[in-house]
Formats: structure tokens, C-alpha cells, sequence
């Protein structure tokens, strides 16, 4: 009778097992269809800066060292653009998965007029006051005529970016990743045709230098936020009905802001600390702010399949949330974690093979050579770190589990990113190496801290479909 029972109550619960399986199949499958459009996508929106960079170390490498630090500022700038387009993208997910139609269509609406305000005032202070913040961030004499050309231009048209980031967080929300792609494709055709004709002078234009190459960047963005506009209304949300915002939903303004002040207070912390930390380099040479821009943008590339299964997942994890499958949103979280480190590292270790073979295509100034070349090995180490940051502290936040990672993120920030990384590369004499490992101990402290938050369980209660 015991044994016939245990047989019985096996079957009982086989197909329950066989059910979970196929759901753990599925998202997998999910997660893949998601993760190669987000993959590419993000490759050619970091091709966009690297085009820049690369086109630029055929003019000078002084070009190169004023535009890499104006894209510092640049990244700034969209960082806070991300403020609401994130929070939307975080509650869209939710939201979708929940079926909440109607307040996923507020809080797109929401985040598309706040961000539609705030780009305008960004772009007129970048415009009318770009010399006072390159004097501030200690750009070099010599280099400030090409720095001040490239932030107004750019600057001054940064707002379409920010309409942008909404356009495609609301798409990516609900699935529709494969037009981002597409459309960023586009633009990043037109940015290096753009590009070749302006900066040297091709097909009967002038030769503007690093000023063509901004009027290339600039007016490429602006093409894609067109597009991306006509294609959200066509294939997402034809319309945003005005009854559906009267009286304002503040519910929905409160959750934007809950998500987006956190968020976007790390990543501005984040990116202030990167300034400062560019202005100290600044201070070393102009061959060591040329060797960080070179590194910065080929690195880029080696975390970029990390950035595209959390963003993928991340997706897929708030929906799970809006669905109350927390267990099934942690089994994905682990499996594209897992991925992420190993693809990451492995890219991060051929780079410090060929690095050098990479830095010569680029420049043959042997000083840059050797400080890229350190700078990469030690960047096998940092990578661990990044990885580990960019899954949990994404991850969480796409659970609704903001401000953890906002603490953790200004303590560390600051105190071993900057203060450390500064004593170890100016007062004991080690440079932009010594700087960047600095950065990896930085990255590593936080990555332990925020994996342990994952894994502990904690961010189970913070959703906000209830």
C-alpha cells in the first residue's frame, strides 16, 4: 500500500514537474529572442561613439582626447534622460504582465512629456553654458576649441535623444525589440557616412574636422528619434486618449519617480564620479586621457553581450513579477547571470591578448600603446565586478527593488572608485594603471554586495502590481 501510494502520488505531481520545465524551457527561448535584437542593437549604439573615436584618431589624437572627455559629459546628460524612460520601462514590463493596459499607456504618456521637458532645458544649458563645464572638468587649453564645438553642437540637440530612450524603453517593454535594432542600424549608417564626409572632406563637403563629426552624431539621432516615434504609434500605442489623464495620475507619477530618483541618482553619481576621475587623468597627460578614451571604447564591446541579456531579461523578469512568479523571475535571473560571466570574461581575455595588435591600429604613439595595453589586463579583473553589477543591480530594479542599489552605489562610488583610484594613480605615482585598478576594486566590493541582495531574497515583496 506504501509503495502503491508513493507511485500515485509521483504521477500525481510528474506533470506539474514536466509544466515547469516547458515554462523554464520557454523563457529561455524567450530570453534568447529578446537578448540578440537588444545584443545588436546595443553593439550599434556603441559603434555610434566609437565611429567618432576611431574616424577622429585618423585626424589627431588631441581630437580624439577632447571628444572622449565631452562624451563623458554627453553620458551624463543621457544618464538623466534615462530617469524616466527606465521607471517606464521597469512598469511597463509589470504592467504588461499584469495585462494592465490602461496605466501602461499613462505612464508611456507621462514619461515622454516629462523627459520631452526636461531634454529642451538640458540642451539650452548645454548649449549656452558648454565653456564654463569643460573649464570645470579641466579640459586643457590646447584641446578646447575642438571640445567646445562638439558639446554645443551635440549638446544642443541632445533632446532628441532623450525622447529616444522612451520610445525605445516602451517598445522593448512589450517585446518589440527588433525596431530599436533596426532603427539604430539605420542611424548608424548614416553616422558613418556623415562622418567620412565631413571630417575629411569627401563628396564636395568642407573639411570640419571633429565639427563635422558632431553635425554627423547630432543629426543621426535626431533621424532616430523620428522613426522610432512613428513606429511606436503604428505598431504599440496608436494614441495616448487625454481622458486617460484627467484627472493626472499621480499613482503612476509617484511609481515613475519611485523607480527613476534612485536609478537615476546612481547613475548620475556613477557618471559624476567617472568626470572627476577623467579629470585627474586629464591631469596626468594628454596620452593617458587619449589611452583611457581608446581602452574605454574597445572594452565597451567586451561587456556588451552582459548589457543585452540583463536588458533582454530584465524584461522578462518583470513581467514574471507582474505575474507573482518571483521563483520562476530568480531561476532566469541565475541563468543569464551565469551566461554573463562567462562570455564577459572571455571577451575580456582575448582583448588583453591582442590589445596591443588593437591600440597600433589606432595610434602609434608608443606611450598611449603601453598604458592601453596594462590597462586592459588589468580590465579582466574589473570585468568580474562590472558583470556582477550590471546583472543584480539591473535585475533588482526591475523587481521594484530601487534604493539598495542606489546606497550601495554612492558609498562606493566615491570612497574607492575615486578616493582610491586617485591615491593609487597621482600621490603614489602609478598613473591611469594604477587608477584603473581603482576602478576594479570598485567594481568588485559592489558586485559582492549586490549579488549577495539578489540572492537573498529580499526584493520578493517589491513589485508594484500587487
Amino acid at each position: 500500500m506504501v509503495f502503491y501510494s508513493l507511485i500515485r502520488n509521483f504521477a500525481a505531481v510528474l506533470p506539474k514537474i514536466k509544466q515547469e520545465e516547458m515554462a523554464e524551457q520557454s523563457l529561455k527561448r524567450q530570453l534568447k529572442v529578446l537578448t540578440i535584437p537588444v545584443f545588436i542593437e546595443m553593439a550599434l549604439v556603441m559603434l555610434l561613439g566609437a565611429v567618432d573615436t576611431v574616424m577622429l584618431s585618423r585626424y589627431s589624437d588631441n581630437s580624439v582626447a577632447a571628444v572622449g572627455l565631452d562624451n563623458q559629459l554627453i553620458s551624463l546628460v543621457f544618464l538623466v534622460y534615462q530617469f524616466f524612460s527606465m521607471g517606464a520601462a521597469i512598469l511597463c514590463a509589470q504592467y504588461i504582465g499584469a495585462g494592465l493596459r490602461k496605466r501602461l499607456v499613462q505612464v508611456v504618456g507621462m514619461a515622454l512629456v516629462i523627459n520631452l521637458i526636461l531634454g529642451l532645458a538640458v540642451s539650452l544649458l548645454l548649449f549656452f553654458y558648454s565653456e564654463h563645464l569643460l573649464l570645470l572638468m579641466g579640459l586643457r587649453p590646447e584641446l578646447m576649441g575642438d571640445g567646445l564645438v562638439y558639446l554645443r553642437l551635440t549638446g544642443a540637440l541632445s533632446f532628441f535623444q532623450a525622447l529616444s530612450l522612451t520610445f525605445s524603453a516602451s517598445l522593448r517593454s512589450a517585446d518589440k525589440v527588433i525596431y530599436p535594432m533596426v532603427v539604430t542600424g539605420i542611424v548608424n549608417v548614416l553616422n558613418i557616412l556623415g562622418n567620412y564626409a565631413l571630417i575629411f572632406g569627401h563628396w564636395g563637403c568642407p573639411q570640419l574636422g571633429v565639427e563635422g563629426a558632431a553635425i554627423a552624431t547630432a543629426t543621426s539621432r535626431a533621424v532616430a528619434m523620428i522613426l522610432l516615434a512613428i513606429i511606436h504609434f503604428r505598431v504599440h500605442i496608436p494614441r495616448f486618449p487625454v481622458h486617460y489623464f484627467r484627472p493626472i495620475p499621480w499613482k503612476e507619477l509617484r511609481n515613475l519617480l519611485y523607480i527613476g530618483i534612485p536609478a537615476m541618482s546612481e547613475n548620475i553619481s556613477y557618471c559624476l564620479s567617472q568626470v572627476v576621475i577623467t579629470f585627474f587623468i586629464n591631469q596626468i597627460s594628454n596620452e593617458a586621457l587619449a589611452a583611457r578614451t581608446y581602452c574605454h571604447n574597445m572594452i565597451m564591446f567586451v561587456y556588451l553581450f552582459c548589457l543585452s541579456i540583463t536588458q533582454g531579461g530584465d524584461i522578462l523578469v518583470g513581467h514574471l513579477v507582474g505575474q507573482q512568479r518571483q521563483q520562476a523571475a530568480y531561476i532566469l535571473g541565475n541563468y543569464f547571470f551565469r551566461w554573463s560571466m562567462i562570455i564577459t570574461l572571455t571577451g575580456s581575455v582575448l582583448l588583453a591578448i591582442f590589445g596591443r595588435s588593437i591600440l597600433t591600429a589606432f595610434t602609434d604613439n608608443p606611450e598611449i600603446i603601453a598604458m592601453g595595453v596594462w590597462v586592459l589586463v588589468v580590465d579582466v579583473f574589473l570585468e568580474i565586478g562590472r558583470t556582477s553589477n550590471i546583472f543584480a543591480g539591473s535585475t533588482l530594479r526591475a523587481t521594484g527593488d530601487t534604493f539598495y542599489p542606489f546606497v550601495v552605489g554612492i558609498i562606493f562610488q566615491w570612497s574607492v572608485a575615486v578616493g582610491v583610484s586617485y591615491i593609487i594613480g597621482i600621490p603614489l605615482g602609478y598613473g591611469l594603471v594604477g587608477m584603473w585598478i581603482g576602478f576594479a576594486l570598485d567594481e568588485n566590493i559592489r558586485g559582492v554586495i549586490l549579488v549577495r541582495r539578489w540572492r537573498s531574497g529580499k526584493w520578493r515583496s517589491k513589485g508594484f502590481v500587487k
